[in-house]
């Protein structure tokens, strides 16, 4: 059996924002149309998780929202800026085989890095830029079975990839 990871850093954020805490901040109108952008070749490309893991904060739920993926969504505290052990954790206890992690740098770049048996060649897959998002599959059963380094490399795409400019 195979587990499949959608693993997906939040859009652009607005830091011009009035909002009362980071926690709070939105996206800009660049990171609207990145997470649109992303959901529709997430669609096209036939990477539809089963679930989402994804941290509260309001661009992380705002990149969701827009990605329209029609997937049941879970917001855990735990994946607000958690490091790539506490990102490990979390997908060991994900219960679908075709699961998505959105959430926050520098820890899901760090993830990315050490779940991955190859990486892309893609010239910003090492500073896993806003929106950035890769697939990966695991010659695993379950999740509770997931081993550091042993993501096979099936895709990876960042926004302004996607993005007619």
């Amino acid at each position: 059996m195979t587990c499949t990871l959608i693993l997906t850093r939040h859009a652009k954020s607005a830091w011009d924002s009035t909002a009362p805490s980071d926690h709070a901040r939105p996206l800009n109108n660049r990171g609207r149309h990145s997470a649109t952008a992303l959901g529709h070749w997430l669609r096209e490309m036939g990477h539809l998780p089963d679930q989402v893991i994804s941290s509260p904060s309001q661009r992380t739920r705002e990149t969701f929202e827009r990605m329209q993926l029609q997937s049941p969504a879970v917001f855990v505290e735990r994946l607000y800026h958690a490091s790539a052990e506490i990102i490990f954790q979390v997908l060991s206890e994900a219960e679908r085989p075709c699961t998505m992690i959105l959430g926050h740098n520098p820890g899901i770049g760090s993830f990315a890095r050490a779940i991955a048996h190859e990486v892309p060649e893609h010239p910003r897959f090492f500073n896993y830029p806003t929106g950035a998002t890769l697939v990966l599959e695991f010659d695993i059963a379950r999740w509770g079975d997931l081993q550091w380094g042993s993501g096979k490399l099936v895709d990876f795409a960042i926004p302004r990839d996607l993005l007619v400019i």
